[in-house]
């Protein structure tokens, strides 16, 4: 369940990161604060059960690679081989610490 957590944050991250970018009016500006609060209180949650640094680096990347995907899709970002090859990498990354951690006793 805490890891599901990580993962939600993250793809919350995404909608964020996106929102500070196209955000133009006040209401718009509220919603990206909310997604925020939302996604640092899930990654706040998840880290009493799980080492700090695994559940940061786990949600960072998660919040990269989508952005970078989102870019991409969404805003004509260059997209190109040693990018992907890039992305490629820090996926791998992130399905390596993720099966590389315990979940804390309880």
């Amino acid at each position: 369940m805490q890891w599901f957590k990580v993962i939600l944050a993250g793809l919350i991250e995404i909608v964020w990161v996106t929102g500070l970018n196209t955000a133009d009016s006040l209401m718009s500006w509220i919603g990206t604060f909310i997604v925020i609060i939302i996604s640092f209180f899930l990654v706040i949650s998840a880290c009493k059960s799980l080492p700090v640094g695994t559940v940061y680096a786990v949600f960072v990347g998660i919040g990269a690679v989508g952005t970078v995907i989102v870019d991409m899709i969404l805003f004509n970002d260059p997209f190109n081989s040693v990018k992907i090859a890039l992305i490629l990498l820090l996926v791998i990354s992130i399905i390596g610490l993720k099966l590389t951690t315990e979940e804390a006793e309880k």
